[in-house]
């Protein structure tokens, strides 16, 4: 073979393998593009699933309103209203239970108080008591012994609706209605010791309105105490008749200003009556049921204030928890519900007022049963 043939041969080995190396590149390239389309196609599918595991978490936030929208419903405030024989700012019987009320106002959450005063027709205070379960009262506080008649009648008609009537102890047996009860004998004890050892005529007078209820209890545990104090002493009792007419409480009081009494005390409405005449008299007045001392600062030596809250929590708490009436309640002077107030502008010696402190103790202790 000539020299010019090799040389042809040789350029022509050496155009094949360039020929054979561009085609191996060639195909390493490919492979490597396929292994990473491969590896994004395998990112594209985790990245699919992901939205499974959001589209998830929604159904778990779509169940938490329907809790709070529970709690919310459970801690609804309530509304409460009121049935009363006298009025508001009687400063006795009716103003006791609005005091207590306005007193739970402050404390919880309530969404409404409402008052119907001055209910001494018994009818009245029924179609009162019907008109608020109607309108959707929580609890109707009907205040008044002589209701108990229509609030039996009434409450089955209601059964989502808790009742609560005094002063009594008896619910009827009915599962919406509760029942609430003073101790006054105990402060009307305690101020009766007072009163023995205040008197210098050895004569007191009681004007009482009907013998029922708190009423009877807290005029018998006057004249305990104060026979108990000083057996020499003399107390007068006079029952009007009724709860509310300040002329008879009036006419009464003038009866023990004639008997010769230098001090006096009463309960119910109508002693306004009484305790005008004992002011103009100068004579030495005890208050029962709520604060008396603004009606005559100079002679009201005390008063055995109503707490009625103490009952009120513990309504309320059962309500909450779903138990709408079936219990009764007492205040006293252990669980405080019972208090007695000085006047501070009554100079009450130190040695009287160390008397009622011992009464009320023993009374606390069991030591002295008021009326027992």
């Amino acid at each position: 073979m000539s020299r010019n043939a090799w040389i042809w041969l040789g350029v022509a080995a050496a155009a094949l393998l360039v020929i054979i190396i561009v085609a191996v590149s060639g195909g390493d390239d490919e492979t490597t593009e396929t292994t990473e389309a491969a590896e994004t196609t395998t990112t594209v599918a985790e990245t699919t699933e992901a939205p499974e595991e959001t589209t998830e978490a929604p159904e778990e936030t779509t169940e938490a309103p329907e809790e709070t929208t529970t709690t919310a419903a459970a801690a609804e405030p309530i509304r409460i209203a009121i049935v009363a024989p006298s009025a508001s700012n009687d400063l006795a019987f009716t103003q006791s239970i609005v005091d207590a009320v306005n007193v739970i106002e402050s404390e919880r959450d309530i969404a409404e108080v409402a008052i119907t005063d001055g209910t001494f027709v018994v009818e009245d205070a029924a179609a009162a008591i019907r008109d608020y379960a109607t309108n959707g009262f929580d609890l109707v506080i009907a205040h008044g012994s002589q209701y108990g008649g229509s609030l039996q009648e009434i409450a089955p008609d209601f059964p989502e609706t808790s009742f609560a009537w005094g002063t009594a102890a008896d619910t009827f047996g009915l599962p919406n209605v509760f029942a609430y009860e003073a101790a006054s004998d105990e402060g009307g004890y305690v101020m009766g010791v007072m009163g023995a050892a205040l008197t210098e005529s050895s004569t007191i007078g009681i004007v009482g309105p009907i013998e029922v209820g708190d009423a009877k209890l807290y005029v018998d545990g006057y004249k305990a105490g104060a026979e108990a104090a000083d057996s020499g002493v003399t107390v007068n009792v006079n029952y009007t008749g009724s709860f509310s007419d300040v002329a008879l409480a009036s006419e009464a009081a003038q009866a023990h200003v004639a008997a010769g009494a230098d001090v006096m005390t009463g309960t119910a409405q109508m002693v306004v009556g009484a305790v005008g005449v004992a002011n103009d008299q100068g004579i030495l007045w005890f208050g029962t049921q709520a604060n008396q001392t603004s009606l005559a600062p100079d002679i009201v030596v005390a008063s055995q204030v109503y707490k009625w809250e103490v009952v009120l929590r513990e309504i309320l708490d059962n309500m909450e928890s779903g138990t709408l009436g079936g219990s009764t309640y007492k205040i006293d002077l252990a669980n405080e519900g019972l208090v007695i107030e000085y006047n501070p502008d009554f100079e009450l010696s130190d040695d009287v007022k160390a008397l009622a402190d011992q009464a009320i103790a023993d009374i606390i202790s069991g030591s002295i049963v008021p009326t027992g």
